[in-house]
């Protein structure tokens, strides 16, 4: 049954990869995908789950009090379903509330014109110095929402200022790169960094002052590479277009929702420090206070523009295709991960290699291809005794921030991206992969370069 689940997965990984060349939506793929591996896992459970799921139902069936409480007790197969699954779909679930909240806040922002604001402020039309401040500009700002939200944030941006399709890919692409290097240097920007921390494994100071260097040389060195092809003028899209011209919509309509939108946004990562709450509850509460000021501004608005620009409409124009390719591919992840087959990977690199650095390095290359979240906590199982701090996990934080980057599918910036703007896969295997690797091996050399000179 496990070989099964890996083959299936490896099947479904070929479908994603290969999408144009078999003519079958990606989103189509990973969900057939994750749901065979999820059903092959439920018949084949006494196979798959772990021995310790069957004690547990086996010590809880053994302390019933009498026959009438056994008798209510759940069924092996229940007990081990029910233990197993809903932990992985809870996470799951918040993860697309999460992605749904952002997407139809995007939407809602650009139905009032938020984002010409932003898009006219940009006088660059040079490729190589827009290329530049895109990159800058999505690290820092990923680091304090975090690489998901400022993917959709920034790719958004991109689709209204940049005309030319292929050029827009690889802004696109050097955008992942920093979205996710900007998340790999603070606690709140990325989940991977953000589990470390709430294990007590790295402290907020710390990491930032251990990881902004080799996250910005994880930047830097793409954003080097790519200059060199990207030269001569933009084609820029108009800020404001002209089927929008006889629109209602006020200068502070536009300002109101760009700035409300943002605040919005930023106020996710503050709203889970503080109610220890899941990220996506910040978020709907984000797109519920938009939705109210939505209805009340509309009454400033004719009833063309007020159909135009309330929230159910943005809610027909997020992309549903991209949500559920998500989908599938979590549910692909996750059973991998409940029959610990990234565990057993962990252990396997721990007894072949043992050199804690080197398979920090080996982890984030493989969280390329499969989840990093199971990966590090499986890290965290097996170096539970290293203490706080240590460079095993300031390595394991930035390596499995960064190493998404290195393939189209392995973060959730990349995922988002890649449904956004429609990415094949082989393109971006092709155009930005290698950059991606470039800048996460320079990373790695940067930092040990500053602990041996710093210490």
């Amino acid at each position: 049954m496990l070989t099964a689940i890996i083959f299936v997965f490896v099947i479904g990984y070929l479908a994603i990869v290969f999408e144009h060349q078999i003519h079958i939506n990606k989103a189509a793929s990973a969900i057939v995908t994750g749901v065979l591996c999820w059903t092959i896992y439920a018949i084949g459970y006494e196979e798959l789950v772990p021995q310790a799921a069957f004690e547990a139902w086996e010590k809880l069936h053994s302390v019933g009090a009498d026959a009438h409480a056994v008798a209510h007790l759940p069924a092996k197969l229940e007990f081990v379903t029910e233990s197993q699954l809903p932990k992985g779909f809870v996470e799951i679930a918040g993860i697309l509330f999460f992605l749904m909240g952002a997407m139809t806040i995007v939407e809602l922002v650009d139905a009032h014109e938020g984002f010409s604001l932003v898009t006219r402020l940009v006088k660059a039309k040079n490729k190589t110095t827009l290329l530049w401040i895109v990159g800058w500009v999505t690290f820092f700002l990923s680091s304090v929402l975090d690489n998901l939200t400022t993917a959709i944030v920034v790719v958004s941006l991109l689709k209204k200022l940049v005309a030319d399709r292929e050029t827009r890919l690889m802004f696109v692409g050097i955008a992942i790169i920093a979205a996710n290097a900007g998340g790999a240097w603070t606690v709140i920007g990325d989940v991977t960094t953000t589990m470390l921390w709430v294990k007590n494994k790295i402290s907020s100071l710390d990491v930032m002052r251990e990881l902004f260097l080799s996250s910005a040389v994880c930047l830097l060195i793409p954003l080097v590479i790519a200059s060199r092809s990207m030269t001569g003028e933009l084609t820029l899209v108009s800020s404001v277009t002209d089927e929008n011209d006889d629109k209602t919509i006020q200068p502070w309509h536009r300002a109101l929702f760009l700035g409300l939108g943002l605040a919005g946004l930023m106020m996710v990562p503050i709203f889970k420090a503080y109610t220890h709450l899941p990220p996506f509850m910040g978020m709907v509460l984000s797109l519920g206070v938009l939705w109210v000021v939505s209805e009340l501004v509309s009454h400033t608005m004719d009833e063309k523009t007020k159909s135009s620009t309330g929230v159910m409409s943005a809610l027909r124009r997020v992309d549903m295709s991209s949500i559920l390719f998500f989908l599938g591919i979590l549910l692909a992840v996750g059973a991998l991960g409940s029959v610990e087959v990234l565990k057993n990977i962990a252990v396997y690199l721990q007894n072949t290699i043992g050199n804690s650095s080197i398979i920090a390095i080996i982890i984030g290359l493989v969280s390329a291809v499969v989840d990093n979240v199971p990966l590090v906590a499986a890290g965290i199982e097996m170096y539970g005794d290293t203490p706080p701090n240590d460079s095993f996990w300031m390595l394991l934080a930035y390596c499995a921030g960064t190493g998404g980057s290195c393939l189209i599918i392995g973060s959730a910036a990349g995922v988002a991206a890649m449904g956004l703007e429609k990415i094949d896969f082989m393109w971006y295997a092709k155009r930005i992969a290698p950059l991606a690797l470039a800048g996460y091996l320079g990373g790695v050399a940067i930092y040990f370069l500053q602990k041996m000179i710093l210490g």
